[in-house]
């Protein structure tokens, strides 16, 4: 019976081997409890609930306001977050920005569009469930992320639109604990980036066999997109990132290369689709699982819209000193399509500065077309005008 329980923590899916030793508070392990064992924490909800025992159970957030929705002592632990949002304004979900703080730092360890955290980074609502993070129908976002503090935990919301978002329903579940986290307990983190659009090196998009192609290598990975990049020391977890298309073909085919305590690749993979676990441009069709999916798959042509994720529950990767996730535009970086992704790791503070978040306009998924609608059967028939 021990060899199988062992067995069943060690599943993939199951066990997040985070480093955060929170076996002292009633975990066997596992990222979720032992449902067996008395639990030591105190359990609290932080929501949007009407303040008078009335029913309208959401709030306003109007243009330019900051809203906190949890601010605990410590030490505690968030377990899972759930939003839903009406917003009468385009592509709300890359205007509303979602921060957290942990222990009264000035920086925030996340800092990302609300939509693009939940996996959402093309700016519209669409359905899709993993492990960590799902989107339920009509717009329920559910995160399940672990998120430890020992002293405090702020986190907010800010309305950077030009309308107010009429209603934000909000429940954040949060555990507090009567000791202190153990010394090495780790800190979420994620990071928002975007490239609108990648620099590729040339605007002809042949096939990727072709040999004008193939002639270039890339073996040092300086103009890969960069999911994100930090000091100190921790585990990188996962990323979610979407694509918009600036012209025909596949947009996939680059590696991803990680950069462990050291400024040259030390991992490098064999291409998009590859990494995100899945094999010949997607196969056509979405699919979503625990760990990998690709949730918004398209064709491809100019406009095409792609959204795909990858979670490292089975193997966390950890950095001692420095880590850097990126992934290659296409091969040796040769596309220029748009990418939008939030990387998600655990790490001990303080955090390197993230670069700044790029203004409300300049997130919205917009299409670029370089060296002219030409080369591209889509833009013919939208009638794009070349950049």
């Amino acid at each position: 019976m021990e060899v199988a329980k062992k067995a069943l923590q060690a599943a993939p899916g199951i066990l997040l081997a985070l480093g955060m030793a929170l076996q002292a508070h009633g975990q066997t392990g596992n990222w979720m409890p032992d449902v067996t064992q008395q639990q030591d924490y105190t359990w609290h909800l932080s929501s949007s609930e009407e303040k008078t025992g009335g029913n309208v159970d959401s709030l306003a957030l109007n243009p330019g306001q900051t809203l906190t929705v949890l601010d605990s002592g410590g030490p505690g632990m968030v377990s899972h977050i759930w939003f839903t949002i009406a917003d009468p304004e385009p592509y709300y979900l890359k205007r509303i920005v979602l921060r957290m703080y942990w222990d009264d730092e000035k920086d925030p360890s996340v800092e990302t569009p609300i939509g693009d955290f939940f996996g959402l980074g093309l700016g519209v609502l669409y359905t899709w469930q993993s492990e960590l993070l799902s989107v339920g129908n009509t717009g329920a976002l559910n995160c399940f992320f672990p998120m430890p503090y020992r002293h405090h935990a702020r986190i907010t919301v800010t309305n950077e639109g030009k309308e107010a978002a009429s209603n934000i329903y909000y429940n954040i579940e949060y555990r507090t604990y009567s000791h202190a986290l153990p010394a090495d307990t780790l800190y979420f983190h994620a990071e928002y980036r975007q490239a609108q659009p990648n620099h590729g090196w040339t605007n002809q998009w042949y096939e990727n066999g072709d040999p004008l192609v193939d002639y270039h290598r890339n073996l040092d990975g300086k103009d890969n997109y960069v999911w994100f990049e930090a000091k100190g020391h921790g585990q990188f977890v996962g990323v979610t990132m979407s694509v918009l298309q600036n012209q025909d073909g596949w947009w996939g085919e680059g590696d991803p290369m990680f950069f462990i305590d050291s400024d040259k690749p030390t991992a490098i993979g064999t291409g998009s689709e590859d990494y995100f676990l899945g094999a010949w441009d997607f196969g056509g069709a979405p699919f979503s699982y625990l760990l990998y999916g690709a949730p918004v798959v398209d064709k491809e042509l100019a406009g095409g819209r792609w959204s795909v994720y990858r979670f490292h529950l089975d193997s966390p990767i950890p950095f001692r000193t420095y880590m850097k996730a990126t992934i290659e535009h296409g091969h040796a970086n040769h596309r220029s399509d748009n990418y939008y992704s939030v990387a998600y790791w655990y790490q001990a503070e303080p955090h390197m500065p993230f670069p700044p978040l790029p203004s409300m306009d300049d997130r919205i998924p917009t299409l670029q077309i370089v060296g002219g609608p030409g080369n591209s059967e889509a833009g013919k028939h939208m009638g794009l005008t070349p950049k």
